[in-house]
């Protein structure tokens, strides 16, 4: 029993490695086993180009989708260029404009539409003070953000709103504007107006609004704006700037102006100044007798101003009809230049169309007829004062506007006052 036993123990026993191995070879020795058809392939790890191994990063570059251009993703909003948003981008422009304004650390600066404020970070770093004057909202929050927190921007005055229908400037010693061109007229009207007047002002505008304001007497471009103009100020040109420098680009080119007003300023009303050169600029081809005694418009604001003046003054006035007789006289003063009227005004003949009120802009011809509105003798009174100023004072009847030099309007706007008639 004892020694089946130890039969049964020793032959459940395992067997070493080297024995099994030996005996499964002998079991499978002569047998030609099958081998695997098939493997299974591994998974290719996917890649940031396409496909496209880094090895060859030139191999399939036409079928990659091209990138977003970095400026299409930094462009916050569309500019609205139909009032006149061309931000200055040009860094090196910008520092010119500033460097020629030659301010001082006492200075407070207007900035008419500072855009994104590429002006202004350059103004802030040379004066006291910016007012920075801005039509659109999403510009204004633009330059609040880019100086909120910043030590300039204890310094930037931000005023939300259309700088030509403010009533008033606040005080300001220098004045620089990338100016948009659709205000270059009246803002430039706005600054000559200005009482105090600044120091000096440094403005971009269009290459051939430029222009004007340095035209003399007989030249293409000679109008209302270089008279007041050099009137009132003394006109320098600073630089030339390509349209490339702006974003978007305009369609013109640009110029800078310095526009220095002059120290002490002429001892002239400029209501009454602005008011003459607009009777006489509106057609600046017409003979001056015809741009007074011909436009009923005209004739009927001076009436109406000398009225006033007389009341002022406690001038006592007949406004009793007119004989037959003074009334024929009449007529002939307003018919004399008759063959003026027929001349067709020319593109240039217009000046300023824009800011010509709507009182004197002329209607459209009409067919004349016979009948006339009677005149009281203070209407004709006034146009016998204007005949003799433009006859007898100045002998300037028959000159047109666009060859008239500053002296000549002076000499006329004395001669004016002197009768009484006056244009403010």
């Amino acid at each position: 029993m004892l020694a089946r036993l130890r039969h049964l123990i020793l032959s459940t026993k395992p067997q070493s490695r080297s024995a099994s191995t030996r005996n499964s070879n002998r079991s499978t020795k002569g047998l030609s086993l099958p081998t695997p058809e098939y493997t299974m392939p591994k998974t290719p790890r996917p890649t940031s180009n396409g496909g496209i191994a880094k090895s060859n990063p030139y191999v399939g570059a036409a079928t990659r989708k091209p990138a977003k251009s970095s400026a299409s993703n930094n462009n916050i909003f569309k500019m609205n260029t139909d009032i006149g948003q061309h931000i200055l981008k040009n860094p090196g422009v910008a520092q010119a404009i500033v460097d020629k304004a030659d301010l001082k650390q006492s200075d407070i600066v207007l900035e008419i539409g500072p855009g994104t404020g590429n002006l202004t970070a350059r103004i802030l770093e040379k004066a006291k003070k910016v007012i920075a004057v801005e039509q659109d909202p999403r510009m204004a929050a633009e330059v609040t953000k880019r100086f909120q927190g910043t030590p300039q921007g204890k310094r930037l005055e931000l005023i939300l709103g259309d700088a030509i229908k403010m009533e008033k400037f606040p005080y300001f010693d220098v004045c620089i504007s990338n100016t948009p061109y659709q205000i270059s007229s009246p803002l430039t009207f706005r600054l000559l107006a200005t009482s105090p007047s600044p120091r000096s002002c440094i403005l971009m505008f269009q290459r051939e609004f430029a222009m004007r304001l340095f035209a003399k007497p007989g030249d293409k471009l000679f109008s209302r704006l270089s008279v007041n103009a050099q009137m009132w100020a003394k006109v320098d040109h600073v630089m030339k700037v390509g349209k490339n420098n702006f974003n978007p680009p305009p369609q013109v080119e640009s110029n800078v102006v310095r526009i220095t007003p002059k120290n002490p300023r002429p001892r002239v009303s400029y209501d009454e100044w602005d008011g003459l050169l607009r009777i006489c600029f509106v057609r600046k081809n017409r003979v001056l007798r015809q741009a007074f005694l011909g436009t009923t418009s005209v004739m009927d604001m001076l009436e109406g101003n000398y009225r006033t003046f007389c009341a002022q003054n406690d001038i006592l006035l007949d406004d009793s009809p007119l004989d037959p007789a003074a009334a024929e006289a009449s007529m002939d003063v307003d018919m004399a230049p008759a063959e003026e009227e027929a001349e067709e005004p020319s593109a240039m003949d217009l000046d300023d169309e824009d800011d010509v009120p709507s009182f004197f802009k002329e209607p459209a011809p009409r067919v004349k007829t016979p009948a006339r509105k009677a005149r009281g003798r203070v209407s004709a009174l006034v146009r016998t004062k204007v005949n003799k100023v433009l006859t007898t004072d100045t002998q300037l009847e028959n000159k047109r506007a666009r060859l008239c030099d500053e002296g000549d309007f002076l000499r006329m706007l004395v001669a004016f006052n002197e009768e009484g008639i006056h244009f403010a």
